[in-house]
């Protein structure tokens, strides 16, 4: 892998991170933020969503993303664990594109089947793809460890 590359690598994950910190910020430091609000306004897809805005589950799904937002977004800062946070952040995306769904336009009528968390997703398979936790990570130190290197169980999380 050249330098160049390496660098795009490294440049990709710190971009997908801070977009997964900036909404962490909103959503765990700012009191009264839950997804109820946003779930409730889908379309395409309402019925599949409005369960999870039900009193009971609304604070648990709240939690959930969140916090989610914060892991996945740290992780992917850090370079360690990429692979499984990179695979959740894709889900997620996934989601967020079904939510946001008027079919057939995302969000409006300006995003015809694609949006930006389609090609956010992307990039987060690419990172995947490519190992990015191994390009100035803490990956590439966690895969050296004996327990994360030759067990069977642990090694994929920084393979």
């Amino acid at each position: 892998m050249t330098a160049t590359e390496k660098s795009f690598i490294f440049a990709l994950r710190m971009l997908m991170a801070w977009t997964f910190l900036y909404a962490a910020s909103h959503q765990v430091f700012v009191p009264g933020w839950s997804v109820a609000g946003f779930l409730n306004k889908t379309k395409t897809f309402h019925d599949l969503f409005v369960v999870f805005t039900a009193p009971s589950v609304a604070p648990v799904i709240t939690f959930l993303v969140g916090y989610g937002h914060l892991l996945i977004g740290l992780s992917l800062l850090l370079g360690l664990m990429v692979r499984i946070s990179a695979a959740f952040g894709i889900f997620l995306m996934l989601i967020y594109w079904m939510a946001h769904m008027n079919f057939p336009y995302i969000e409006n009528a300006n995003n015809f089947l694609v949006d930006y968390h389609i090609v956010y997703a992307t990039i987060l398979g690419y990172l995947v793809y490519k190992r990015a936790g191994h390009v100035w990570g803490l990956d590439a130190v966690a895969s050296k460890l004996p327990s994360l290197r030759d067990g069977e169980t642990l090694h994929p999380l920084v393979a």
